[in-house]
């Protein structure tokens, strides 16, 4: 797996560690661990999914949907950022 830059340049995990090994995780079947290890990984993955039936059937609404999974994805890291630093702060 690739070395998060951030963690190993200053120490703290950015926003996005855990995402790989939440996806291995999530691949192998263990979706309760790959929930625990990144809260966005589902969301992450229905918008990838989602993006690319879009690039096959256009329908009416598909910018709004992609757009609120987007924001639906910021929010879950942000606050699972957050909730993962807070004993840093």
């Amino acid at each position: 797996m690739l070395q998060c830059t951030s963690k190993q340049l200053f120490g703290i995990e950015c926003l996005g560690c855990g995402t790989q090994r939440a996806t291995v995780l999530f691949f192998r079947g263990e979706f309760a661990a790959a929930f625990h290890m990144y809260p966005a990984i589902y969301t992450l993955i229905l918008l990838l999914l989602f993006v690319v039936f879009n690039l096959f059937v256009k329908f009416k609404h598909d910018f709004k949907i992609k757009v609120g999974l987007l924001l639906l994805n910021v929010v879950i890291i942000v606050i699972s950022y957050f909730v993962k630093m807070s004993p840093f702060f």
